[in-house]
This record gives C-alpha cells, structure tokens and sequence, in this order.
C-alpha cells in the first residue's frame, strides 16, 4: 500500500470523526434546538365598524299663528262678556257687571283663541339617522409561553407555533417559515 493513501484514509476518516462528534454534541447535549411551548393564548381586538340607521318618523307640527296675542279672541270674548253683563242689574250694577261681563269674556276669549290655535296642527314624515357601531373581535396574535433549556418566558406572535418553536444561535425564531 502507498504511504500517501493511508494517510489520506486516516485524515478522511479523522474529519468524518470530528464532524460527527461537533454535530452529535449540538445534538445531543449543546445548544437546544427547539423551545417548548407551555400555553398559547390568542390575542383579541374590539373592532368597531360605523353604519348609519334611519328611520321614518311622523311629527306633528303647529301651524303659525298670524294673531300671537290672541287679540281677536280677547275682543270678542270681551264683547260678548260686556253685552252679557248688561242684561244683568240696573243703574250702576249693570255698570258694574258691564265691566266684569267683558273682564271674564275676554279671558275665556284669549284661552278659547288659544286652545284653537295650539290644535291648528299638521303632520309630516321625517327620516331622521343616527350613526350606530357593530362590533366584533378579531384575532391579531398569540401570546406564547415557552421554555427554554431551565428559563420559562413569553413572546407573542402572529401565528401560532405549534408545540415547539425553532432554535437557532441561542435565539427563537419566530417567522413562520421556521416551523
């Protein structure tokens, strides 16, 4: 046999030796490959969306009035109370009921005018709108609690990691490629 081919068969296998014994330590005994998952929990949002809601309402409304002061109601009622009260009494107590005849017509004249008034109405339909909120939750995550070698500790991320998550250089690796 040639010197240099045992040589070469030596080393070679002195390299394959190495290797497997560096790959077999990191395997075995180095550096954790894997962190173990102890719980997941999703990680919720309150996600609020606007809609406009309407509706038709009927709503009554009171016609303008030309006579605000109820003077029309006041004269006639005050009129008709004078004249009634005339009819009552002689000399001055006619006089005197004249005058209360037309004080108390013309009051019920104004509230008469007035109950009028307020029952000149009429109606409309209106579509009145208010802006109303639906709410729902959505997911955005996971908080993620693992173990690390001894050391327990929490991450949270966008996809949920199954039972183990990928170690590499003593670091997680949390994108979901690494799964």
């Amino acid at each position: 046999m040639n010197k240099s081919l045992v040589t070469g068969v030596v080393l070679g296998a002195a390299v394959i030796t190495a290797g497997g014994a560096i790959a077999g330590y990191q395997w075995w005994g180095g550096e954790p490959r894997f962190a173990e998952v102890l719980a997941v929990e999703p990680i919720m949002e309150t996600v609020r969306t606007p809609r406009e809601e309407c509706e038709d309402v009927t709503v009554t409304h009171t016609r303008p009035v030309k006579d605000q002061h109820k003077v029309t109601g006041t004269v006639i009622g005050a009129v008709v109370g004078g004249v009634l009260g005339s009819q009552v009494g002689s000399g001055d107590g006619r006089k005197v009921a004249t005058a209360a005849g037309a004080a108390a017509g013309g009051y019920a004249g104004n509230r008469v005018q007035d109950r009028i008034q307020k029952g000149n109405t009429y109606t409309t339909t209106e579509r009145r709108c208010e802006t109303v909120y639906d709410t729902h939750e959505r997911q955005i995550g996971f908080d993620v609690r693992y173990r690390l070698g001894e050391t327990e500790a929490s991450v949270q991320m966008d996809h949920h990691p199954g039972e183990r998550i990928p170690v590499r250089d003593g670091q997680l690796v949390l994108g979901p490629e690494a799964s």
